[in-house]
């Protein structure tokens, strides 16, 4: 009764964690979030976020869609999206990222590549406006309501 599933449904994805006082090596991979607050040796390749927290040792290459260092990162990362290194974030090793946010306190040793980003999805159809012209154009019909006033 408790154990039984619905015929094919799967189970909730869950994030991973290795926890404070915890130490992990060998290699990782998750389609979920990891957060790691305790020591990982190895190498990580995540579908999703990667959290080194403020207590967290990781001496591993990263890969992930985002990651975000506020503990000590010894390694080569790559962000799909995003890199926060925030001001308790330490990392000594490349960095390859679309985009990267840098917080004041924080130590960076390492090469920095921007990486293109994937374009945006459009929401519901709706098409991006090319700013340049359509500024100009309403700059222009002020400017003659005014002249003609």
């Amino acid at each position: 009764m408790w154990n039984r599933r619905q015929p094919g449904a799967s189970p909730k994805s869950t994030d991973s964690l290795i926890g404070h006082g915890g130490t992990l090596e060998g290699k990782v991979h998750c389609d979920t979030n990891l957060r790691i607050e305790g020591n990982f040796s190895g190498e990580i390749l995540c579908e999703g976020t990667v959290t080194v927290g403020e207590q967290g040792t990781v001496h591993s290459s990263i890969e992930a869609q985002e990651i975000i260092i506020a503990g000590k990162v010894y390694g080569d990362v790559t962000a799909q999206r995003k890199l926060i290194l925030t001001g308790t974030g330490q990392l000594h090793g490349n960095i390859a990222a679309g985009s990267l946010s840098i917080t004041e306190g924080s130590l960076l040793n390492g090469a920095v590549a921007m990486t293109e980003q994937p374009a945006p999805e459009t929401a519901g159809g709706l098409h991006t406006v090319n700013t340049k012209k359509t500024a100009g154009k309403r700059r222009e019909s002020k400017q003659s309501k005014l002249e003609g006033a």
